[in-house]
């Protein structure tokens, strides 16, 4: 499982690189301020989560049989496909409707870190 993370979070780090690329030079003419914003918005957050799916793949190294710290893993790429998914396809698109599905990745990122951090303290 750790390296099902660490991969998972490398991977997420390399889009996160190539997306923010290209919203930085693809989509500057193309989308409107508050698009582009919306856009990074997703860029960012898909950045930080990328780094705590290695972070989660790290700690299953040292905790290897720490469900919650697992089950962290797996909400942080829900998060990331909910939350910056969607926030990608919003400002490309301009479909508001996508908002909708914005909060719900919220949620399972602030969820991934709650048991991130319970699965530290109740680790053995």
């Amino acid at each position: 499982m750790p390296r099902t993370f660490l991969m998972l979070g490398a991977i997420n780090a390399f889009l996160c690189v190539a997306l923010g690329a290209f919203g930085a030079h693809g989509l500057k003419q193309r989308l409107a301020v508050d698009m582009l914003a919306v856009y990074q918005t997703g860029v960012q957050y898909h950045f930080y989560h990328a780094l705590g799916l290695v972070a989660v793949g790290l700690m299953l190294l040292h905790f290897p049989d720490s469900r919650p710290v697992a089950v962290s893993g797996w909400l942080m790429l829900a998060g990331i496909i909910l939350f910056s998914v969607s926030l990608y396809a919003l400002s490309l698109t301009g479909i508001r409707g996508l908002g909708a599905i914005t909060p719900l990745g919220g949620v399972a990122f602030l969820s991934a870190w709650a048991m991130l951090a319970y699965g530290a303290w109740s680790a053995k």
